[in-house]
């Protein structure tokens, strides 16, 4: 897998707002998505108000099955600003990551969420204009091939508490999961992985141990050369969406140079994280 991110991802211009309406533009949004895993839209129009991605995400609803997006938190609803903040947060008093310039290692996003999105987007309306907060994704298929199988088979047993970072708690009563990393099919192939190591607490020796094993896997330098794809702000600028399979790409940023940066993200159609899918 090439770093460059043009011979992976592919790219979907969109002149006007209308065709997230249209069925063949549907249609093939969400073919390619259930090919790669990952799709980028280049809007040929300024969308402020992200009403494309909201339209898109209704028409996937309609005619392909696709579930809602689900709300942020008990106060967010399905839009949320990927933007540095320092004193006005949009979860009262909680600063979430995505509100920091800090860099933001390997993750999936919601893996607190039981069941977790499928997929999320980000729409670019500010990208950094000194060069960080590049959006790095790691393809999960190809990451397991690095991992032996008793630690593939040890991060499919549901040994993980995964806590609800409090700016997403939607109840006091959801404030953590008990669950698998990592879903194989009946081939024993890995299909599906959550991750996010902050919240992450093994319930067991070979747990810890296979976890331990993930994390070494992420930072080796075969995973950094087979399996991840680095999107600077050159490959995603202003007027750009990127949407992403969360289940079957881990992602990561780098820190944010510009504190203007800005990104508007949104995750739908949360199905089981089993290997029914």
């Amino acid at each position: 897998m090439s770093t460059n991110h043009s011979h992976i991802v592919p790219n979907v211009e969109v002149p006007n707002i209308s065709q997230a309406q249209e069925l063949v533009h549907v249609r093939s949004v969400s073919e390619l998505l259930r090919q790669h895993g990952i799709l980028k839209i280049s809007l040929g129009l300024d969308d402020n108000k992200s009403q494309y991605l909201e339209q898109l995400l209704l028409s996937l609803h309609r005619r392909h099955g696709h579930q809602l997006p689900i709300a942020h938190s008990a106060t967010k609803g399905w839009f949320w600003d990927v933007l540095p903040a320092t004193t006005s947060f949009q979860t009262a008093n909680c600063q979430a990551r995505s509100e920091t310039m800090d860099e933001f290692p390997w993750h999936t996003d919601c893996s607190y969420e039981n069941p977790p999105p499928r997929y999320f987007a980000l729409h670019v309306l500010q990208p950094d204009r000194y060069g960080g907060g590049t959006l790095s994704v790691m393809n999960v298929q190809r990451l397991s091939e690095l991992l032996s199988e008793a630690t593939k088979a040890s991060l499919a047993r549901p040994e993980y508490l995964i806590r609800t970072p409090p700016e997403f708690e939607k109840s006091p009563r959801q404030q953590h999961i008990v669950g698998s990393i990592m879903v194989t099919d009946a081939e024993n192939q890995t299909s599906m992985m959550r991750f996010r190591e902050d919240i992450l607490t093994p319930l067991s020796d070979r747990a810890s141990a296979a976890l331990n094993e993930l994390k070494h896997a992420l930072q080796s330098a075969e995973a950094k050369s087979y399996s991840t794809l680095h999107l600077t702000p050159k490959a995603l600028p202003a007027r750009s969406i990127i949407l992403i399979d969360n289940r079957r790409w881990l992602h990561a940023r780098n820190h944010i140079t510009d504190p203007g940066r800005h990104l508007r993200r949104v995750r739908w159609d949360a199905v089981p994280f089993s290997s029914s899918m």
